[in-house]
């Protein structure tokens, strides 16, 4: 991207476009793991392959033995079986 992609000044793009591979906003991506247990508060215990991590399941309906979409410790999607 460059300077003249962007939007003049005092005026922002009527859409938010990702040029690139990657998000723009935040230059990542979601990571599949699996629900081990859900806690309290909307929070999860989950399989990351590697080890267990608590992320916030608070804006997705999940149950233990589904594979979610983390990303920055915020589940954002459950994948279909």
């Amino acid at each position: 991207m460059t300077t003249s992609d962007l939007p003049a000044p005092g005026r922002r793009s009527a859409v938010p476009e990702c040029l690139e591979d990657v998000c723009i906003t935040c230059s990542d991506t979601a990571v599949a793991v699996t629900v081990i247990a859900l806690l309290d508060d909307d929070m999860a215990v989950v399989d990351t392959g590697s080890g267990s991590e608590e992320v916030s399941v608070a804006l997705i309906s999940a149950a233990a033995g589904d594979t979610i979409l983390v990303h920055a410790k915020e589940a954002i999607a459950v994948v279909p079986q």
